[in-house]
């Protein structure tokens, strides 16, 4: 993963996105105005959901050219 940025801010879900051919759920995020994707086949995909509306420190990087979630935790 290249150009990785941090960001801190409330996390929304925008849209879930079609499954990876295994089955693993992927979405379309929004942290701090910055707009990613859970990665192909990554547990991202899974706890996602559990962090929607709540306050999240995220890093974002380039993955094939894709803006791509990289880490994500909970500020409380």
């Amino acid at each position: 993963m290249k150009n990785v940025t941090l960001h801190t801010g409330i996390l929304e879900i925008i849209k879930g996105l079609p499954s990876s051919s295994y089955g693993n759920p992927r979405y379309l995020i929004r942290v701090d105005g910055c707009t990613c994707k859970t990665g192909v086949d990554s547990m991202h995909g899974y706890s996602v959901p559990n962090y929607d509306g709540k306050n999240v420190e995220v890093t974002i990087g380039t993955h094939y050219g894709s803006a791509t979630l990289n880490t994500i935790k909970e500020i409380k």
